[in-house]
């Protein structure tokens, strides 16, 4: 619970680098809609059906996005609530893409 706390209290605005629109955001788009394609490329070939996969993927990449903006708190003492909506723009870009798919 103090995990979601954390994430909540900071405030974007106080840190000055963090645009919605910077060549940064662009990286974590095509980087969560990568993994998510991928994620789910592997989930389906170990068997998994096309809801599994897509639902395993959407978890795999939103721990990637979290597990990166983590790491980012701890070394460089910045979490951005910007980087995590733009990760979760590109697995969602993918995921309509993937909901497409022939099963």
């Amino acid at each position: 619970m103090r995990g979601l706390w954390l994430v909540f209290s900071l405030n974007p605005a106080s840190l000055p680098s963090d645009r919605w629109l910077a060549e940064d955001k662009v990286k974590h788009f095509f980087t969560s809609a990568f993994v998510q394609s991928m994620s789910y490329g592997a989930l389906r070939t170990s068997g998994l059906n096309h809801g599994a996969a897509l639902a395993g993927a959407s978890v795999t990449t939103a721990a990637v996005g979290v597990g990166k903006e983590l790491h980012d708190l701890r070394v460089k003492g910045e979490f951005s609530v910007r980087d995590l909506t733009w990760d979760a723009a590109g697995a969602g870009a993918a995921s309509v893409l993937l909901a497409q798919t022939r099963r």
